[in-house]
């Protein structure tokens, strides 16, 4: 005969079951999990917090389970059919939800487009999500690009939101098989740095894996004073909204490296010799950027043509030359950098003996420059840049947006 005792995990599975029996799910749940408390080995325990889980339409949770249940007793027919169908539901749902979201992201953009204004909560929404989703990420983003794959990377957009569009147009909306970068300075400058932000962020929500966006220098509380994304923020929506929009771009990381052989920075290199990516991984980046340092340079350098580093014609950080490059890519293992940051007629730049790439995105920069517009594909099988460059679209300038929700202020 078995003692019951209050440690004994056994009685617990055993008291799940008949709860699962009587169709009492909470219960059931609650005395699986106290049986893995007691004995995290105990499989039966697994096996019925996974079915109470399902039972309740947890499915993520109970597929955990069923999981460990099938791993551990990989000859267990039973547990292995609950696993597929579990699986199966949640492959579902998790079709079903992207589904959604995508036909959100286009009816936003649609909405844009015609230059009506996503209602405030909803955009409140997307800021608070992104913010919690950019606040678990390294500094510097380290992706695998496979052989088989492509990844496209964007430099300034500035706040053209028509030409984003035409980008989308041109090479396909974002997905899971066609991740982009977008490389910083998304706002300012552009008279819809509102409606290119919030679509950039609401594909990083949808993509966040296939999706990936780093900090320029216009991600900044003195750039958006001066060059109009502050205004524009307060003028759609409140001064409370800019504040959140000041605290997410804190969170944007600062580089991205490719398959270990191609960094990405918004500005470029550093003012001084020796600096890692290990050094890049442990910059604090949730702050406004410093006058000078690591995280000063990656926002705001320049390359110049000859050797050595000289005062930047901006003001902030340096300019650095081909051997610069050289040194930091040899110590590194890099094989070369990717940087925007420039406007460039052709859209693109290609210095330093190709080590240096500039990229920038935003054609007819503030519709008076001319200068095309380029973006690049990096094939994981080679990494050779591909560059596509196009024109920018004629758009409106009227500026009197509607308001989706006209009762709500």
């Amino acid at each position: 005969m078995h003692i019951i005792e209050e440690n004994d995990a056994i009685y617990f599975s055993n008291r799940s079951l008949a709860y699962l029996r009587t169709e009492c799910y909470g219960y059931a749940l609650a005395d699986a999990t106290k049986c893995l408390e007691i004995d995290k080995n105990y499989i039966k325990g697994y096996y019925r917090r996974a079915t109470s889980n399902m039972a309740l339409g947890k499915f993520k949770a109970a597929l955990k389970d069923y999981e460990t249940v099938v791993r551990v007793r990989p000859n267990d027919k039973d547990a292995k059919m609950k696993y597929q169908e579990c699986n199966k539901i949640v492959k579902q749902k998790a079709f079903e939800r992207a589904i959604a979201e995508l036909l959100f992201m286009k009816e936003m953009m649609e909405c844009f487009k015609d230059q009506k204004k996503l209602h405030r909560k909803c955009a409140y929404q997307i800021l608070i999500q992104v913010k919690e989703l950019l606040s678990k990420l390294p500094s510097l983003i380290e992706i695998t690009v496979k052989e088989t794959e492509k990844m496209t990377i964007c430099g300034d957009t500035h706040g053209q939101f028509y030409d984003l569009l035409n980008i989308f147009e041109l090479n396909g909306l974002p997905s899971e098989t066609n991740p982009y970068l977008f490389n910083g300075d998304f706002v300012d400058r552009g008279s819809f740095s509102l409606e290119v932000i919030l679509t950039l962020f609401g594909f990083k929500l949808l993509l966040p894996d296939s999706f990936y966006l780093l900090r320029g220098n216009h991600e900044t509380d003195n750039m958006n004073q001066m060059y109009g994304f502050e205004g524009e923020v307060k003028a759609k929506y409140t001064a409370q909204m800019f504040t959140l929009f000041s605290e997410v771009f804190q969170w944007l990381p600062l580089a991205q490296c490719i398959n270990g052989k191609v960094l990405v920075m918004h500005g470029g290199l550093f003012s001084e010799d020796g600096v890692m990516l290990d050094d890049l991984r442990k910059i604090d980046r949730n702050r406004q950027p410093p006058d000078s340092g690591p995280m000063c340079d990656l926002l705001w350098s320049d390359p110049q043509p000859q050797n050595g580093r000289s005062v930047s014609k901006r003001g902030v950080s340096c300019q650095f030359g081909p051997d610069v490059t050289e040194r930091f890519l040899d110590q590194n293992k890099l094989d070369y950098i990717i940087r925007s940051h420039e406007v460039k007629a052709e859209g693109y730049e290609v210095t330093h003996s190709g080590k240096c790439i500039t990229v920038f995105s935003a054609p007819n920069y503030c519709d008076q420059m001319a200068n095309k517009g380029a973006y690049i594909h990096l094939r994981g099988s080679d990494l050779k840049p591909e560059f596509h460059q196009f024109t920018a679209v004629v758009s409106t300038s009227d500026n009197n947006f509607d308001i989706l929700n006209p009762d709500q202020p």
